[in-house]
């Protein structure tokens, strides 16, 4: 990628108004999100100001506009064609199933708007296969959070998370602002590994409401568990995504031990 010019760093970027010396994160990160936002709002193939453009715009480098470019290249939003320039990509709606990324994230590498609506935050006693899962005492109690996550305001995903009770200062979190993986980690459980599984379903009533979608749309349905850095049970969710506004990508290989059998 080549050394950004970082003595533009303490500039202003004119277009976003503010004065000297409020905001001193780099300028190739604040072309960055500023093109993000663009993005958003254009269609697959739309074109992207040059790196020439950049420069003018900014009053940057061509080295630092090629930086901010080259990350979002790197993320399949926008493509570069040879002698044309950078172009919108089709939107990344996808996961890579051997991947765990935060829908936050997610969401926020695709240029979109994250927001979550909580539907209840409490202690409650675990049931059977819970506590099994996250090898717990019998009886039990966890801490079950439940909410729905949005993508530019669109109900995608209606998410529930249950918790060892000893998680109990999760249900201090602001759920607006605040990150439940960032309040493990400051709590010393470091969400680390995991496993799921994945099946489709359709919504009920109750869950058509949550997600904007009429009753019996399709769900595409992840049950996961995750553990800490001790390899201890951390978090076993239940992620119910509107099929037609959300998908996951597998990487596999082909078993060729039965390939002389006819």
């Amino acid at each position: 990628m080549g050394l950004v010019d970082y003595t533009d760093i303490r500039h202003t970027l004119s277009s976003y108004g503010g004065p000297v010396g409020t905001d001193f994160s780099p300028r190739y990160y604040q072309i960055e999100q500023a093109l993000r936002r663009r993005i958003a709002g254009r269609r697959p193939h739309d074109p992207l100001p040059s790196e020439t453009e950049l420069c003018a715009e900014f009053g940057v480098s061509r080295m630092t506009a090629r930086a901010a470019v080259q990350r979002l290249v790197a993320e399949n939003l926008v493509y570069r064609v040879s002698g044309r320039g950078t172009f919108v990509a089709e939107p990344p709606t996808r996961r890579r199933a051997e991947n765990l990324v935060r829908f936050s994230e997610e969401m926020r590498r695709q240029g979109r708007k994250h927001s979550s609506t909580l539907i209840s935050a409490e202690l409650r006693p675990a049931t059977d296969q819970e506590a099994n899962r996250l090898i717990l005492p019998n009886p039990a109690t966890v801490v079950e959070i439940r909410r729905v996550r949005l993508a530019d305001g669109i109900p995608t995903v209606l998410e529930t998370a249950v918790f060892p009770s000893e998680l109990s200062e999760l249900l201090r979190v602001d759920f607006a602002r605040d990150s439940v993986h960032a309040t493990l980690i400051a709590l010393g459980r470091t969400p680390t590994r995991g496993h799921s599984s994945i099946r489709a379903a359709v919504a009920d009533e109750a869950e058509a409401g949550l997600l904007d979608v009429s009753p019996g749309t399709a769900l595409l349905t992840e049950v996961r568990l995750i553990t800490d850095q001790n390899g201890q049970p951390l978090e076993l969710t239940e992620s119910r995504y509107v099929g037609d506004r959300y998908a996951l990508d597998v990487a596999f290989e082909v078993d060729s031990s039965g390939a002389s059998t006819p």
